[in-house]
């Protein structure tokens, strides 16, 4: 069981991605867990941009546009060295789960992620 996991929004913003971490945060906070936000998306994750979010970060997001966490595209995160320092971010923030909120092209960065360790 993951004591501390993190969320993320990458790619476009889109209409729903507030709730979705929002959901996260509310459903690891129900199981004791902590909650990191990465800002940026995956270049926050290679940065190691990470926030606590708790249940008052969260509250009231539903209905604002955008994402709280900010959102961008990452060359970097498309090279080996770039997931590679993702990995050694979360690693050293005691993160042992990554949530991507995203279209495609973020569950595709997932997914190497996910690959690469």
């Amino acid at each position: 069981m993951p004591d501390t996991i993190a969320v993320l929004t990458s790619g476009g913003d889109a209409p729903g991605m507030n709730a979705a971490v929002r959901a996260v945060v509310r459903a690891a906070s129900e199981r004791g867990w902590e909650t990191l936000g990465v800002r940026r998306g995956f270049e926050g994750l290679i940065a190691g941009d990470f926030r606590p979010l708790g249940a008052r970060d969260v509250g009231g997001v539903m209905q604002a546009g955008g994402t709280i966490l900010g959102s961008s595209r990452s060359e970097a995160f498309r090279h080996e060295a770039g997931r590679r320092t993702a990995l050694e971010r979360l690693g050293a923030a005691g993160v042992s789960a990554l949530v991507a909120v995203g279209g495609n092209g973020t569950q595709q960065g997932a997914a190497a992620l996910d690959r690469a360790g």
